[in-house]
């Protein structure tokens, strides 16, 4: 069955730091590591409704292209949110919330059951939490303000649609929406946390904040460490992931390095064209911003800066770097939501096939192929960050609403 993606756009670049020869090291250690994932993996599971999501086989997939297997971690099932998001926003809620109980009462050992027991309900019912976001983050701070018992206001910009904004009031949350881009409102975050004594719970690292980024990257870490299991011995050879503020490559990255060390997947990250801060900060060789609206339907990547902590990792451990348009998103749903040549349908949102995407494009470019070492032996991971998580839209690009494709599986 031939893969029926129109052209597209799509821009290559090998990292010339990668150090695929190198054991993970402390420089990466120090922002996540694999005690820190055990931690974030004993308090989620949990968490009512937690079960590690599908890793689905796709061979009518990887015949189409030519690659010996392709499996796809399927986030269209986390919790409630149909998002990977869940692991990370709501992680770092608990783990704040925690320490502002301990700090407050002059306590240990305080753990997200008592949280979702509202024992300390006369600590979380003071705070509030607040961040920026284009969708998925902002509803994982919501769910896990909601879970566990805190206040929550969240900022959006200017072209975040109104099917997002209204699933992040689902769950309680206040939302604001505000002028300019994503960039422009974390910025108008964190203003307003410090004009009224709310904590921010960004999903992105700056000069000066560091810690709940930290914990929102170790909460992601969980989703790798379920891919490690489930894969029972040797990982991929190749991994294709999402790039966004780079928070989500780099935990899955880290991971795999510390597990499988100088033989662990190549890895590629994979952006919007016209949000593709990682693929500049790599030409550039340090963190480089990007300007403009960063108008893309990949609307959980359409980030500007590249979060500092993950650069740390990604700087080296991403071995590659790709940039694609708008333009095969639509088809790439609808392709998954069908099945290649028998594969089981699969509920992709716009952001969740940026690593197909990319993948595509480096199977018919024989020169990105041979460069990324692609073909019938290889054996490609690709990670499907997100679900319907914007119902209407996915509805209008694959034809169907995401419940029909499910039931189709």
């Amino acid at each position: 069955m031939p893969i029926d993606i129109p052209d597209f756009h799509y821009r290559y670049f090998h990292n010339p730091r990668a150090a695929g020869a190198v054991a993970y090291g402390e420089r990466q250690r120090a922002v996540l590591s694999a005690e820190g994932c055990r931690a974030a993996r004993a308090e989620i599971s949990t968490w009512p409704g937690y079960a590690p999501t599908p890793l689905v086989d796709l061979p009518g997939l990887a015949k189409a292209l030519g690659l010996g297997r392709v499996r796809y971690k399927d986030e269209s099932r986390r919790f409630e949110l149909n998002s990977f998001k869940a692991l990370g926003g709501a992680y770092a809620v608990m783990r704040l919330l925690i320490g502002e109980i301990e700090r407050r009462k002059g306590i240990s050992g305080v753990t997200s059951k008592d949280l979702l027991a509202r024992t300390h309900a006369d600590v979380t019912g003071d705070i509030t939490v607040t961040c920026a976001t284009d969708g998925n983050h902002g509803r994982s701070v919501a769910w896990g303000a909601r879970n566990f018992g805190c206040n929550c206001t969240i900022f959006i910009h200017a072209t975040v649609s109104e099917g997002r904004k209204q699933a992040i009031e689902r769950y309680g949350a206040r939302v604001e929406r505000v002028a300019g881009n994503y960039d422009d409102s974390i910025k108008h975050a964190a203003r307003a946390a410090a004009e009224n004594g709310w904590f921010v719970v960004s999903d992105t690292s700056y000069e000066g904040y560091m810690d709940v980024p930290r914990d929102v990257m170790q909460g992601y870490t969980v989703m790798a460490d379920e891919i490690v299991d489930q894969l029972e011995g040797d990982g991929p050879s190749h991994l294709f992931v999402q790039g966004g503020v780079g928070g989500f490559p780099a935990a899955v990255i880290s991971q795999f390095w510390e597990t499988w060390g100088t033989d662990r997947p190549r890895a590629v990250v994979v952006e919007p064209d016209k949000a593709a801060c990682i693929f500049e900060s790599m030409r550039q060789g340090h963190p480089t911003a990007v300007a403009g609206d960063l108008d893309t339907v990949m609307a959980g990547l359409a980030c500007g800066e590249v979060s500092l902590l993950a650069w740390e990792i990604l700087d080296q451990g991403a071995d590659d770097v790709m940039e694609v348009s708008d333009a095969g998103v639509p088809a790439c749903m609808r392709l998954l939501a069908r099945g290649a040549d028998g594969d089981p349908p699969l509920v992709a949102g716009e952001s969740a096939v940026a690593g197909l995407l990319g993948l595509i494009a480096a199977m018919r470019d024989p020169d990105v192929a041979g460069q990324l070492g692609l073909g019938p032996e290889s054996d490609v991971l690709l990670i499907g960050s997100e679900g319907d998580t914007d119902p209407e839209l996915y509805r209008e690009i694959v034809g169907q609403p995401g419940h029909n494709t499910r039931t189709a599986a």
